[in-house]
């Protein structure tokens, strides 16, 4: 496959990724929260799913590293994601659900996005890195 035709395919998979993103949080997640956690749950993890995937893709089509970049993006966004996870899970146990106090769940939802977006910037850059050393 060349450069050309695996640009484009990034640029499908960008817009499809997005698309799904924002189907998934305008559309399941609000019909599925209060009633339902576990399509809630799932939806949210569709959602976070293609999250990642669009910054994966913008990290290929955006960055031009020059040497293989290292993982520590990653590590970060990874670290970010699993303490903003077990804060809002600590809130939720302390007796503040996200049905009653939506607002305290600002600050771990705004780290599990940053983390994702993170993670999926970084492996997409190092897999660009990996590509202009193959090729």
């Amino acid at each position: 496959m060349s450069s050309t035709e695996r640009r484009s395919l990034l640029y499908v998979l960008l817009a499809a990724a997005v698309l799904l993103t924002i189907g998934v949080h305008v559309s399941l997640v609000p019909r599925y929260f209060p009633d339902d956690p576990f399509m809630a749950a799932l939806s949210l993890g569709v959602g976070w799913l293609s999250y990642t995937i669009v910054f994966y893709a913008v990290g290929r089509v955006r960055s031009h590293p020059g040497i293989l970049p290292s993982m520590r993006t990653a590590d970060i966004g990874a670290a970010l994601f699993l303490v903003s996870l077990l804060l809002a899970l600590a809130l939720d146990s302390l007796g503040f659900p996200p049905t009653l106090v939506i607002e305290a769940y600002a600050l771990p939802a705004v780290g599990i996005y940053v983390g994702l977006a993170l993670i999926g910037w970084s492996v997409g850059r190092r897999t660009n890195a990996i590509n202009a050393v193959v090729e």
